[in-house]
């Protein structure tokens, strides 16, 4: 194993990893990406494009993830990836993980806004506000990777935290948006950091006193039935899954469950659901990237199709249900195009 003092040691590759980020802040790009043996690279509007012609060894890199990760280099070796965050200065902070692949160590970085955007300050439809103002139920942001989830997810909060008094609990991997306390009080807690398991910090959050717990994602059968819980013990939950839409969305978290148990969770499911908004980022006009949202609210048609799994019919119901402040992706596209901005 390659030596490393952390009290003598120069930090030198944590030098050039800063000076890489910053030209990516400088370029507004979202995510940087270093491999052993490779050129370092940008995603600059969407895009992947070089951000160097020389490549970087397989020992920097190596050395690299040594001096980010210190005593936590140890983890890697067993787990072959981390999550981290890695804070540039007091303005940027970025989420990375660093992971094992065929030609060595590889690592990923991606921004963390510090400001966090209000709901108009991100375009999204004016019935997104009709969120912050449930009071119980389950709510569910959903997209692919980069789709800007954890965005729209802090708005939401940002939004509640302003007009309203509450206790929120927070449970990520890892916290990402920090929310400062301004009429609600905020703990958030970062997975492995402040607890062991999204299971065990459910638990610990419904001791807590909460009126709304945000799960940074429903991955396992367990998060998500004590999710459902939460919502049916009159509790506000907010969370997220990598799903594209609201009807993938609803297979996805029955799907979990024994077949036995489905009907049982599509009862619920369709009790305490109040809304999913299912997002993709879509290129503007001026080269930019824009948020274009499947929005689906609760009525009793939803609900009762979500109960006698017509998921199929779910896609015509948002559709038709703009009355409701629904829409889908095709609607959303319109809007966009008639605002100028697609």
């Amino acid at each position: 194993m390659l030596g490393f003092d952390p009290v003598t040691h120069d930090y030198r590759m944590i030098a050039r990893l800063k000076q890489y980020l910053q030209t990516l802040i400088q370029y507004g790009g979202s995510d940087l990406h270093i491999k052993a043996n490779a050129p370092v690279y940008a995603r600059i509007e969407g895009d992947i494009i070089p951000m160097t012609k020389e490549s970087m060894s397989a020992e920097d890199v190596k050395l690299l993830a040594k001096e980010l990760l210190r005593t936590r280099y140890e983890e890697l070796i067993k787990n072959k990836d981390v999550d981290l965050i890695f804070s540039l200065n007091e303005e940027y902070r970025f989420r990375a993980n660093i992971f094992f692949q065929i030609d060595g160590v590889s690592a990923v970085f991606r921004v963390i806004p510090t400001q966090i955007k209000s709901i108009d300050e991100l375009g999204l439809p004016e019935s997104v506000q009709k969120i912050t103002e449930l009071k119980r139920g389950l709510v569910l942001v959903t997209g692919i990777t980069g789709s800007g989830k954890s965005t729209t997810m802090a708005a939401i909060l940002d939004a509640i935290n302003n007009t309203r008094a509450e206790h929120i609990v927070t449970i990520e991997d890892p916290v990402e948006f920090v929310h400062k306390n301004k009429n609600c009080i905020i703990n958030q807690r970062s997975l492995g950091q402040d607890t062991p398991s999204y299971a065990r910090a459910l638990r610990a959050a419904l001791r807590e006193d909460p009126d709304i717990i945000v799960i940074g994602e429903m991955r396992d059968l367990e998060t998500i039935e004590m999710a459902l819980h939460a919502a049916e013990t009159g509790h506000l939950v907010l969370s997220t899954l990598h799903t594209l839409d609201a009807k993938d969305t609803i297979n996805r978290i029955v799907s979990v469950f024994p077949v036995e148990e489905q009907n049982r969770i599509r009862l619920i499911l369709s009790s305490v659901l109040e809304a999913i908004l299912s997002q993709r980022l879509v290129k503007t006009v001026d080269g930019k990237r824009t948020a274009a949202l499947e929005i689906l609210f609760k009525t009793e048609r939803i609900a009762s199709m979500i109960a006698e799994g017509q998921d199929m019919d779910i896609r015509d119901a948002i559709e038709e249900g703009k009355i409701y402040g629904m829409q889908s992706f095709n609607q959303a596209l319109a809007n966009l195009y008639a605002r100028g901005i697609k």
